[in-house]
């Protein structure tokens, strides 16, 4: 699969975005006229800047406006493509992308429509460029494919052949089944958009809110799987408009979408499946590595400053201290089969406070191998001899993840530290999820990131309200819940009042309600639950009298669903992260998302206590 981006996906100058995408391993670019018109470049400079970089020049792009139009004004659109053709000698780009007339078409005449295609040819064979015909989805008479191709076809044109474009295409509702009626040399170009499932205007959604292929809700997979079917063989390319993609650093944008090409060449082999059908594939799209099962997440790593703190709390739930690692400057704390590793934090990396998670695989190599074709960057990890190796990859946001060897119902790893003191009774059995905080330029990154280094599924995102704005979350887990992770995009401005939290860690408890007890006989305080919610939940739940009083006493929140109960409370903060303990009755599988506000407004009033007129 050739790979290309198109400038405007990026931040940045015209030279930063093409030394971005040459990083990131791009062959081509498709090269935005605004970011060619504010260059200082002259034409000639950008073609022998791309030769310099190894990237192509595979499309310029656009042009708008130019058929269903009268006499006059086509006389005038003429005009202007010469002049477009000539600077796309200039730069060495043979396919020009002509947009579907949304402006100033008068008529929806197909017949008119191709014949002006027709003249455009015939001017653009002067100059050895194609025209690349794409039907916007916004357009004023041709907002579909499948009328686009036959004003090609109509055409009849050596030099006028179609561009895909799977927003236009799947924004619309439209199937693209129809894309393997159309000739391969008659498809130019192929643009591709993941974006979220939006009720929105589709200018808007186009404009604002396309994303790069993974990080949306679009089955670009069967989209590709017909296109590879036609036996197109071109670029692949990647037309994202997206308000925080042009605003963030170039680099790692350009590695998220290089990252999102190589998903979708992966989703592709699997919509293909054994073979591609049809008339003769000649593109390849060969499959990643398989994704590895995951039998548990054998630790998660917390870095803070507040180590004495965070102590005292994990004494509180019952955890038992290892100690610290034989040569390494960490720590760890256990219970059943959840494990704490704490430290510092690193000052070399930006690191979250959730700075890790391990997890059990059959075979660790082959799932470094799967993230590291996925552009994840390889976590090096100073190890001596005796220690049993941990291969890992480090994400988006800064937090890594590592695979173990599974090898029993004690990872080896656990040997290098001491042993344990003490024989607690074991109230707590596993992780249930692990929730990370996302700075607002890493969320989307993050999505891809799990969703193709782990193989995991998302489920709908919400929104939570909280003291200081929405907060969207979004939950991606593998197949048999044992992986869970849960997304928090941090609203603007709350890292300035150190208001939402909601980096953390929640563990599964087989009684909730012992445990709260237990861990209250210990000296454990509990995030403070108003006593309005209890009022409010005894009117939603027909709970029993006793029950009702006991989650109040412990500060345990409630919730049903169709399925079970959910019994879960909140550690207060430490630092930046907090712990939660959940027990699932007969199924339950949300996360007590009626409670998020309440909880988020708990945090709020716990760290500033002043703000809310309560004594500190």
């Amino acid at each position: 699969m050739r790979t290309s981006i198109a400038t405007v996906c990026l931040s940045g100058t015209l030279d930063q975005k093409l030394v971005a995408a040459h990083e990131a391993g791009f062959d081509g670019v498709e090269i935005f006229e605004p970011d060619l018109v504010s260059s200082p470049l002259a034409p000639e400079a950008i073609r022998a800047r791309a030769d310099e970089l190894g990237l192509s020049l595979d499309l310029y792009q656009p042009f708008r406006d130019f058929e269903g139009v009268g006499p006059e004004v086509l006389d005038m659109n003429l005009r202007r493509a010469e002049a477009k053709f000539s600077l796309m000698n200039r730069l060495g780009i043979e396919t020009m992308l002509l947009c579907s007339n949304v402006a100033t078409a008068r008529s929806g005449d197909e017949q008119l429509a191709a014949s002006q295609l027709r003249l455009l040819g015939d001017l653009s064979d002067r100059f050895g460029v194609r025209i690349a015909y794409e039907a916007l989805a916004w357009g004023r008479f041709v907002d579909g494919y499948e009328t686009a191709a036959r004003i090609v076809r109509i055409a009849d044109h050596p030099r006028i052949g179609l561009c895909l474009d799977s927003f236009h295409i799947l924004s619309k509702g439209h199937s693209p089944e129809a894309i393997e009626t159309i000739p391969a040399d008659r498809i130019f170009f192929v643009q591709m958009a993941d974006a979220p499932l939006l009720n929105l205007d589709v200018l808007s959604w186009s404009r604002h809110h396309r994303l790069f292929p993974g990080e949306g809700g679009f089955d670009l997979g069967t989209f590709m799987a017909h296109l590879v079917r036609t036996g197109y063989d071109g670029p692949v390319s990647l037309e994202i408009f997206n308000d925080t993609f042009r605003q963030t650093d170039p680099r790692p944008t350009a590695v998220d979408a290089r990252r999102s090409l190589r998903w979708l060449e992966h989703v592709t082999a699997e919509a293909l499946g054994a073979s591609a059908g049809g008339r003769a594939a000649r593109m390849s799209a060969s499959a990643l590595p398989t994704a590895e099962a995951v039998s548990d997440i054998n630790y998660v790593e917390l870095r803070t400053t507040e180590l004495a703190d965070l102590r005292t709390l994990l004494g509180q739930l019952g955890f038992r201290s290892h100690g610290p690692h034989r040569s390494k400057a960490v720590e760890l704390w256990s219970q059943g089969d959840v494990r704490f590793v704490l430290g510092e934090p690193d000052t070399e990396h930006r690191q979250p406070t959730v700075a890790g998670i391990g997890l059990s695989v059959d075979d660790p190599v082959t799932a470094l191998r799967r993230a590291t074709a996925l552009f994840a960057p390889e976590v090096p990890r100073p190890q001596d001899a005796a220690d049993e190796p941990l291969v890992g990859v480090r994400a988006p946001d800064g937090s890594e993840v590592f695979f173990g060897a599974e090898r029993g119902a004690v990872p080896r790893w656990v040997s290098e530290f001491g042993v344990p003191e003490g024989h607690d009774p074991v109230l707590i059995d596993r992780v249930d999820h692990v929730n990370l905080a996302q700075p607002w330029q890493h969320f989307d990154a993050a999505v891809l990131f799990f969703r193709s280094v782990l193989d995991l599924h998302s489920e709908p995102s919400i929104e939570v309200a909280a003291p200081v704005g929405l907060v969207r979350s979004l939950v991606l887990r593998d197949t048999d819940g044992i992986v869970r992770i849960a997304l928090n995009l941090v609203p603007s401005g709350s890292s300035e009042t150190g208001a939402i939290l909601p980096q953390h860690v929640a563990f599964a408890s087989s009684d909730v309600l012992a445990l709260a007890r237990s861990a209250r006989e210990r000296g454990f305080a509990p995030l403070a639950i108003p006593a309005n919610y209890y009022d409010d939940l005894a009117a939603r739940f027909p709970l029993d009298a006793p029950l009702l009083d006991e989650i109040r006493e412990l500060n345990v929140m409630y919730d049903r669903d169709e399925s079970g109960e959910f019994l879960h409370f909140y550690t207060p903060p430490v630092g930046t992260v907090f712990l939660e303990v959940v027990e699932r009755r007969n199924g339950y599988s949300g996360y007590g998302a009626l409670n998020a506000p309440v909880r988020l407004a708990a945090q709020y009033q716990h760290l500033r206590p002043a703000d809310q007129g309560v004594p500190a």
